[in-house]
């Protein structure tokens, strides 16, 4: 089968690093759009594409010679503070760049394809498990609605803005849930302090953290891809989500680190104001639509799923 030419946006991220890498192994035809003008820490094959994410300036036409689009820039979340180990407090101004670099982008994105004469065969836009705000025990699933917290209007907005895509090809809305990376992400602040002897629950540790694998992550992309029966919203998580409790004892019997200073919710909410939540508040998301569809998850308890990232791929 003659493999597609995919062209990624967010390319240098996390995510974006890690399934440029698999799909070149692959034998796809990878292209990335980037602000850098200096060349980006990717494998040599990929082609890269400088790009203004407010307008169109020639960067649109390479559209027109890839059938799969895959949306994933965005400002991140949790920022970058103190070591780059922990959260930015939610500012105005980050609330602003959060929401602007996510409207922005997918607006331009659906402006390009609408102008292109040769349009892809899938759009794949990325988005996140906050779509649904914070609960306790419930199960969600695809079919929730909304939450009404900043995260929640984030994610609405996110996935509203390239909605025009839809007419005349497959889209897909990937939730993405925690991925499990040594590299960014949560795990690495997760870990921390249990790399520092001081690791513990936090808050009352039974809030539910909705996790993913990195290889299942990119091998849902790929699903995505390749399937042509996919389309509409899917959540990217594991099918076993875990509590804060069970992430970090089985943290500190990965990396053989005690497990036994608490860390109480107001003492974290004073340190991290409102982005604080992400980590107290939880969310027991199941992936139904992936379930459904008979996807094969490599890893999906989190006692494998950690060994594997903490461990087999140090």
């Amino acid at each position: 089968m003659t493999k597609m030419n995919v062209l990624i946006s967010g390319g240098s991220g996390l995510i974006g690093k890690a399934l440029t890498k698999k799909l070149i192994s692959l034998d796809y035809n990878v292209s990335v759009l980037t602000r850098n003008t200096d060349p980006i820490d990717l494998p040599d094959e990929v082609h890269q594409i400088v790009w203004d994410a407010k307008t169109l300036s020639g960067w649109e036409k390479s559209i027109e010679t890839n059938e799969a689009i895959i949306h994933l820039a965005g400002e991140s979340i949790a920022g970058n503070g103190l070591f780059g180990l922990f959260p930015q407090r939610w500012s105005s101004y980050r609330k602003d760049l959060i929401l602007k670099s996510r409207i922005e982008t997918g607006q331009i994105l659906t402006r390009a394809i609408e102008s292109s004469k040769n349009k892809p065969k899938v759009f794949l836009q990325t988005s996140a498990i906050g779509y649904y705000g914070p609960s306790e025990h419930q199960e969600i699933t695809e079919s929730n609605k909304a939450g009404k917290d900043f995260l929640a209007q984030v994610c609405e907005s996110w996935e509203s803005s390239s909605a025009l895509i839809g007419v005349g090809m497959r889209r897909i809305v990937a939730r993405i849930g925690l991925p499990l990376s040594t590299k960014g992400g949560f795990l690495p602040r997760l870990m921390f302090p249990y790399k520092m002897f001081i690791g513990g629950q936090v808050g009352n540790g039974q809030q539910y953290y909705s996790w993913i694998h990195m290889d299942d992550l990119v091998e849902a992309f790929i699903h995505f891809i390749e399937d042509e029966t996919t389309s509409g919203i899917y959540n990217i998580t594991a099918p076993n989500p875990a509590t804060n409790m069970e992430f970090g004892k089985t943290i500190s019997k990965c990396i053989n680190r005690p497990h036994w200073m608490p860390v109480p919710s107001i003492a974290f909410r004073a340190l991290f104001g409102e982005v604080a939540d992400v980590v107290l508040n939880g969310q027991k998301v199941i992936p139904e639509k992936l379930l459904t569809d008979e996807f094969r998850f490599k890893f999906p308890v989190l006692n494998d799923a950690l060994q594997d990232t903490l461990i087999h791929k140090k």
